[in-house]
């Protein structure tokens, strides 16, 4: 994969930077979060540059290009990434011996793999520039953008569509909060008609939605 051989090419410092966790740094610019703040914009400009010309416009407008990016680099596309480039096992071999056994549940986390897919992407970046990185990021994310192409998911209308045969709508509630602001992940309830009908997270307040509106699905489903 062009992404793992950019990663392997990386200079020490960075590589140290990109597999250091903030709980585990002296100071918030030895972690991978300022990194990751970078590899988050590289990663968006490579899917829609990829994504902008190969569209026709008269199907794909902004709204529904916006929908296939949003799938191709949410959160769980972000991790299978970092699970195929075996990053669960750089981080934990990263982390100080004192803090291994909690960190080999907190690099399983799709909130962590994605923010250290991102660093990775934007150490990439730094150091081998634009051309090469966007390469190698629509390479790694290949499965995950054709996933979105063939299989969009929108689970929010598919549970209005089934609330509506019904006659029942559906709201949504943020109910929790957690992580810094340029880490945060939300939690977000589905109700109808008082009934909780699924809980999700996600990195953005719609990616918890969308999650929260699976489970209601196939609650709803199930019954």
């Amino acid at each position: 994969m062009l992404l793992g051989e950019l990663l392997d090419e990386l200079p020490q410092e960075l590589a140290r930077q990109v597999f250091t966790h903030a709980s585990w740094s002296q100071s918030p610019s030895g972690s991978y979060t300022r990194l990751a703040f970078l590899g988050d914009s590289v990663l968006a400009l490579a899917v829609t540059a990829y994504l902008y010309p190969r569209l026709e416009a008269d199907r794909f407008g902004a709204g529904r290009l916006t929908k296939i990016r949003a799938q191709a680099v949410s959160g769980v596309s972000c991790r299978a990434v970092a699970e195929r480039l075996e990053l669960p096992a750089r981080l934990r071999a990263a982390a100080p011996e004192g803090v291994r056994e909690s960190a080999a549940a907190l690099v399983e986390t799709e909130r962590v793999l994605a923010s250290v897919i991102e660093a990775v992407i934007g150490a990439c970046y730094l150091h081998a520039g634009y051309a090469r990185t966007a390469e190698a990021v629509v390479e790694a994310f290949a499965p995950e953008i054709e996933g979105a192409l063939e299989h969009p998911v929108d689970f929010k209308s598919a549970l209005q569509e089934l609330l509506a045969r019904r006659g029942a709508e559906v709201s949504y509630e943020v109910t929790g909060e957690d992580g810094p602001p340029h880490e945060r992940t939300y939690t977000v309830l589905a109700r109808s008609d008082g009934r909780e009908l699924g809980s999700g997270s996600g990195r953005s307040k719609k990616h918890a939605e969308q999650e929260a509106a699976r489970v209601a699905v196939d609650r709803l489903a199930s019954e």
